[in-house]
């Protein structure tokens, strides 16, 4: 199982605990973004930098994820597309994307653009709060605990 990061959106909380997360228990972790990062010296955590462009990152995360793997995703449609390929899709919230609710959640997404591209003032998320961080960070151990009992 690889754990694929969203990376240039994902805030640095996050890409720590996953760091963290990813010695204690040897599972490959791998942050795609459109510039380079800097992550920790180890075997089990790397950077790859893809072009820059709109869904560039996104678009290799899709191509690259195998079935069992986790992606850690603010982005909906990523997450739905993944999804379909047996992958997991993980917000930096600690919200696991689920079957029965990502077309919702499409949908929504997709009237918040349009409301946005009509002139409307929508707002963004709320930062990172100490409990989304802890959420997250329950949410993962969680989905690792269930992956090490799987063949």
């Amino acid at each position: 199982m690889t754990i694929w990061v969203d990376a240039d959106a994902c805030p640095r909380v996050i890409k720590d605990i996953l760091f963290r997360a990813a010695e204690r228990t040897q599972t490959q972790v791998i942050l795609v973004a459109n510039q380079p990062l800097a992550v920790p010296p180890g075997k089990w955590v790397r950077s790859l930098t893809v072009p820059k462009g709109f869904d560039i990152a996104d678009n290799h995360i899709a191509a690259e994820v195998q079935k069992g793997d986790l992606v850690i995703t603010a982005d909906i449609p990523l997450a739905a597309e993944v999804m379909e390929k047996g992958a997991q899709a993980l917000n930096p919230r600690g919200e696991l994307y689920r079957d029965d609710t990502i077309r919702q959640r499409l949908n929504m997404r997709d009237f918040m653009d349009t409301l946005r591209a009509s002139g409307i003032q929508t707002g963004g998320p709320p930062p990172i709060s100490q409990s989304d961080r802890q959420a997250f960070a329950n949410a993962l151990d969680s989905y690792l605990q269930q992956q090490k009992g799987r063949p």
